[in-house]
């Protein structure tokens, strides 16, 4: 399988590579906010749910955040990512993305229609990869690490996202994008 030569880092984007077989990550991509020698964590931009944040969250006047899967471990919990960099205590990712912060401040914001939905994704549950495990993921080929890109992240469609960001990194992942998702179609 193809491979790219970036390595991974937070802001980059993990690009499953095309057959691969866990249900959780076909055709994925993440978009890593954390990575350093304790383990890796993101969250997957394309796998957007029907609900918006009102319906997920209590106490949130309808605002119309896009809520997605962020990855399969602990999913009952809620964790976003925004461009607002006076929310305390988030972490910023790289250029103007931030992870986190003050939920409450957050909310604020959105109440009082400061905090708009075009700079705001709301995930439930997260990816995450302990010491080395990610780093074997990446040798077995099972993912493409591709570079940073805010035009990636806060977007109208997410469905063709998995597509756009190979055909973004030129020619040899431009023939990846285009294939099948059961080989045998090819």
């Amino acid at each position: 399988m193809i491979t790219s030569s970036y390595r991974p880092a937070p802001g980059r984007f993990l690009i499953s590579e095309p057959f691969m077989a866990d249900q959780n990550f076909q055709r994925t991509v993440v978009f890593l906010v954390e990575h350093n020698e304790q383990g890796s964590l993101g969250f997957v931009l394309n796998r957007q749910v029907q609900s918006k944040i009102h319906e997920v969250v209590d106490d949130v006047l309808p605002h119309e955040s896009p809520v997605f899967i962020g990855g399969p471990v602990e999913p009952n919990t809620l964790h976003f990512i925004h461009q607002f960099p006076e929310v305390p205590g988030s972490k910023e990712v790289f250029d103007g993305v931030f992870f986190g912060g003050d939920f409450d401040v957050l909310r604020q914001g959105m109440n009082t229609g400061n905090y708009t939905a075009d700079q705001l994704l709301f995930f439930v549950g997260y990816s995450g990869w302990g010491a080395g495990q990610l780093e074997g993921e990446l040798e077995r080929k099972s993912w493409i690490v591709a570079p940073e890109g805010v035009d990636y992240i806060f977007r109208k469609d997410y469905e063709s996202l998995w597509q756009d960001i190979l055909r973004g990194m030129g020619h040899k992942y431009r023939v990846v994008s285009n294939y099948p998702m059961d080989p045998r179609l090819n």
